[in-house]
């Protein structure tokens, strides 16, 4: 890292320094939920500098087999996470033509095969592009949305008949980053609730096809990008300086 991740006031001390408020960009790993980060943070206050009670939440969840950018706020600054959810999002990632699965990427099986000999690069670029703009979308039964205050992906699981409600969305760019066989390289920039699982499940169909999320990495949020986070081990490493000083 080229900076120090906190700017800690000399006169205060670590604790109060910390509890002021904090904003952190972490660069989520591969399979760990959004909340297994946060509460790594908190033991990692709580075993490098003493700090027991602490405040810290994400502004805007990544699936666990999504990779890339999750804002973190600490103490008071988690007052303001509302903003930073409200904020547009970026993404980069895999869709793959000929196969659908329930849960619309690689959390589950393969579910239904389809031919995709038909469908030729015109195609999929004007198909990305007929997805711009502002539109109604339908979450995938796997997700954390509450259904009658349960969540439907726990209904799911379950084989129980689940109906998600649609949500408006809105998609910036679309744009189609490079074609392999059957594997989509794709970049969406798109407004907050969005789920990409959606748009590649939805994509799949306009082809008369079928198609499933098979990688997902968020790069940008709002103003702050992938190119400024840190990795779990690196924000360990500067509590460990915090400690030492």
């Amino acid at each position: 890292m080229d900076k120090p991740l906190f700017t800690i006031d000399p006169e205060l001390e670590i604790v109060d320094a910390i509890k002021a408020g904090h904003m952190v960009l972490v660069d989520k790993p591969l399979k760990w939920s959004s909340f297994q980060v946060v509460n790594k943070i908190r033991v990692l206050f709580k075993y490098k500098l003493g700090i027991k009670k602490l405040k810290v939440g994400h502004a805007g969840t990544l699936d666990p087999l999504a990779t890339g950018l999750l804002v973190i706020c600490i103490g008071r600054k988690t007052k303001e996470i509302e903003t930073f959810i409200g904020q547009g999002k970026t993404y980069t990632g895999t869709f793959t033509l000929g196969a659908t699965r329930p849960s619309f990427d690689m959390e589950t099986e393969i579910d239904k095969e389809f031919e995709s000999d038909h469908i030729t690069e015109e195609m999929i670029r004007e198909t990305a592009g007929s997805f711009m703009g502002e539109q109604l979308q339908t979450p995938p039964i796997f997700s954390a949305k509450k259904i009658d205050g349960k969540r439907a992906y726990l209904s799911a699981r379950e084989g129980k008949e689940v109906k998600m409600k649609q949500n408006l969305i809105t998609i910036d760019r679309f744009d189609i980053d490079k074609i392999e066989g059957n594997v989509i390289h794709f970049s969406i920039s798109s407004s907050k609730g969005t789920y990409i699982r959606s748009i590649a499940n939805d994509f799949g169909k306009e082809l008369n096809s079928g198609a499933y999320l098979s990688s997902l990495r968020r790069t940008k949020s709002g103003e702050f990008s992938i190119e400024d986070a840190c990795s779990i081990e690196e924000f360990e490493e500067e509590l460990e300086k915090l400690k030492k000083n």
